[in-house]
């Protein structure tokens, strides 16, 4: 059994809300988040210190990729594209904390694409269906052979942190972020959990239990005002 969380959006205060209310009934269950820990909201320096001191495992999102490649290689692509996703909340978070700059992005870097668990598939934006002629349940349980085939495409539209398109089926249940619902969507088409509910816009943050690819229960937590304000 795990819990996984949404995308974050440097929402501090409600992330440990949320944590706590599932430790309340949970316990120390493992805790996994689908990424975008940084940028929208006010404390992105503070989650990130949270991730770490609450042993948080986390897939990369595109808002964290954006922030690496920005401070690291900003003429790539991916970097240059962050001045346009809402940054400057993150930048401000940092001001002060200068000191651990570069061990969290050393930390963001570390961040796999996917964490294929026994309870369920987890990234940020999910496999996408462009992929259907050359992933499979077999590829999947390869993470080595998975990675060279997801790597390449990162900065494509369907790639794992950025699609917004159709997921195909991988013969388990998939868990990703990305898009933001107000609510949990499951589709059962493909078996995905969509769990983005928005916390940056003022909705909530939200986990799901799962154990076995089924969900057991859906926790959230309405979104602190002084996360966003």
């Amino acid at each position: 059994m795990i819990a996984v969380i949404s995308d974050i959006h440097g929402c501090y205060h409600t992330l440990l809300e949320l944590i706590k209310k599932i430790k309340k009934k949970y316990g120390d269950i493992p805790l996994y988040s689908v990424g975008d820990l940084v940028d929208r909201g006010n404390f992105s320096f503070e989650v990130i210190e949270l991730i770490k001191s609450e042993n948080i495992k986390f897939t990369k999102g595109n808002h964290d990729v954006m922030f690496y490649y920005f401070m690291k290689e900003p003429f790539n692509p991916l970097g240059q594209i962050w001045l346009y996703n809402d940054y400057e909340k993150t930048v401000k978070s940092y001001q002060e904390n200068d000191n651990q700059f570069s061990e969290h992005l050393e930390i963001i870097k570390q961040a796999p694409l996917f964490y294929n668990t026994d309870d369920c598939f987890i990234s940020h934006a999910g496999i996408s269906n462009n992929y259907k002629n050359t992933i499979n349940e077999e590829t999947v349980g390869d993470a080595q052979k998975l990675e060279s085939i997801l790597l390449p495409d990162l900065g494509t539209e369907h790639s794992i942190i950025w699609c917004r398109g159709e997921l195909i089926d991988i013969g388990k249940l998939q868990v990703v972020g990305h898009t933001a619902k107000f609510e949990v969507r499951i589709n059962k088409k493909n078996n995905t959990a969509y769990i983005d509910t928005a916390v940056y816009i003022g909705n909530k943050l939200t986990a799901i239990i799962v154990e076995e690819n089924k969900i057991l229960d859906i926790l959230s937590v309405r979104t602190n005002i002084k996360d966003i304000e």
